[in-house]
């Protein structure tokens, strides 16, 4: 066998596509190994959402250059939605071999093949989306990293061209996988003792599947049900939610089954009408606020979260009070806060000029920040005194005496090691907080 390893940046996506990856080298004869001395190939599962996730991968692949220098034999392949973005670019960078795009994955195995690319019998760059590909047949190997919670990738692909989002040109157009493969693989997961599973897509809301031969059709409520079925004793919890697509039908289906965890992420990035129009993200304050409002309705104990952006093209500082005032008026659980970068080629690095200075985007996004401490530190201390179910998902990072996981409502906990290993559901009860995690113990 030979041994590969990966290194993944990014989103969750990316983490269920290097699972991917490695199941499909796996039935060629490589098998992945815990680090970079002992590989002979090395991938690098890339994320451009960002550009500092991108200036990333550009310096590990100087550190692969030197690794190649040591190691003549060694070979490195990019993947993921870099490859697809930047594949002339980085196929001149020395260190790398291959540059292969989200849907061309199947194409690995024979690009690895040292005798693949001798007279041009295939192109090193391989990164044509496609409109079918689901790797729907593919079996991910969930157990590279350990861990007992899992990813789930139910469709691939964004078809709601926001303007400042990468996404729609790098992963192309929307698909959503059937509900078989993804109840399968939900099934393995659960023999194989993993106790929490996460359904991901793009824009989980907008999942839909046609069944060819009778026609009937599964959305997301109805798979979210098929999913929980599967097991009482696995929690399950998705992402990303879209807030024009959000019904009724998901929150209802969360409320019938008690082992779907009571969490929704639903990001709004800005408070703005006028930013939400020029971000083409096609709701509005408004009908956001009527979501949130039929969300504390039918799941009261609901926790909600979101994403924010601050400082995007022309952006006023009406805009960006309009932000704080909704993040008031929902007040939210916890939120990830980002000022704008601009992404080469998206709508709005076409059409928009990105004018809000530097030190603009920094002093809004801090204001964001500081306020969702104080919101979160807020929901935080509520919990207080309050008993919750547990995953124990491993070691604290800052002591080997304790231990970590995550409520229904997607809480960091950390607690005292006592009478329980990893993977075991507990009942904590809530003793302190901090603005990002609940402190506890065993009861």
């Amino acid at each position: 066998m030979i041994p590969f390893y990966i290194e993944t940046y990014g989103c969750q996506m990316n983490v269920s596509d290097s699972q991917v990856v490695a199941a499909l080298l796996a039935d060629t004869g490589y098998e992945p190994c815990q680090s970079l001395e002992e590989a002979r190939v090395v991938l690098i599962n890339t994320c451009s959402i960002r550009e500092n996730a991108e200036q990333r991968v550009w310096g590990r692949l100087d550190v692969f250059r030197q690794l190649k220098r040591r190691n003549p034999e060694l070979r490195v392949g990019v993947l993921g939605c870099m490859a697809t973005r930047l594949k002339d670019e980085l196929l001149k960078h020395p260190a790398v071999d291959w540059v292969v795009g989200p849907d061309s994955y199947r194409m690995l195995p024979r690009l690895m093949n040292p005798s693949a690319l001798i007279g041009n019998e295939l192109s090193p760059v391989q990164t044509k989306l496609s409109m079918k590909e689901t790797y729907a047949d593919v079996m991910p190997v969930h157990n590279l990293s350990g861990g007992v919670s899992a990813f789930v990738t139910i469709m691939r692909g964004c078809n709601n061209m926001c303007a400042y989002c990468v996404v729609p040109y790098v992963r192309g157009g929307e698909r959503s996988r059937d509900p078989f493969s993804i109840e399968r693989e939900v099934r393995n997961l659960v023999e194989d003792g993993f106790g929490e599973v996460t359904l991901l897509g793009q824009n989980v809301d907008s999942y839909c599947w046609q069944n060819p031969e009778t026609g009937e059709t599964t959305d997301f409520a109805r798979l979210l049900e098929r999913v929980a079925g599967i097991s009482p004793g696995l929690r399950v919890r998705f992402t990303t939610s879209h807030p024009k697509d959000m019904n009724d039908n998901v929150l209802y289906a969360m409320a019938r089954w008690s082992n779907i965890c009571r969490h929704i992420h639903l990001p709004v990035q800005s408070g703005s009408d006028a930013m939400l129009q020029k971000m083409n993200r096609k709701y509005t304050r408004a009908s956001y606020l009527q979501r949130i409002a039929r969300i504390r309705e039918i799941l009261p104990d609901c926790a909600i979260t979101s994403d924010m952006i601050a400082g995007f093209c022309s952006e006023t500082e009406e805009d960006h009070l309009l932000t704080l005032s909704l993040m008031r008026e929902v007040r939210y659980d916890q939120a990830f806060m980002f000022q704008y970068s601009e992404r080469p080629n998206t709508y709005a690095a076409r059409h928009y000029s990105d004018d809000v200075p530097a030190d603009v985007k920094t002093r809004r996004l801090n204001e964001i920040i500081a306020l969702q401490n104080e919101l979160s530190m807020e929901s935080n201390k509520a919990d207080i005194g309050r008993v919750f179910e547990v995953l124990v998902e491993g070691e604290s990072r800052r002591s080997a005496d304790e231990y970590f996981g995550r409520t229904g409502t997607a809480k960091v906990c950390v607690f005292p090691r006592e009478n329980c290993k990893t993977g075991d559901y507990v009942q904590v009860q809530v003793t302190s907080c901090t603005p990002a995690t609940l402190l506890g113990k065993i009861v």
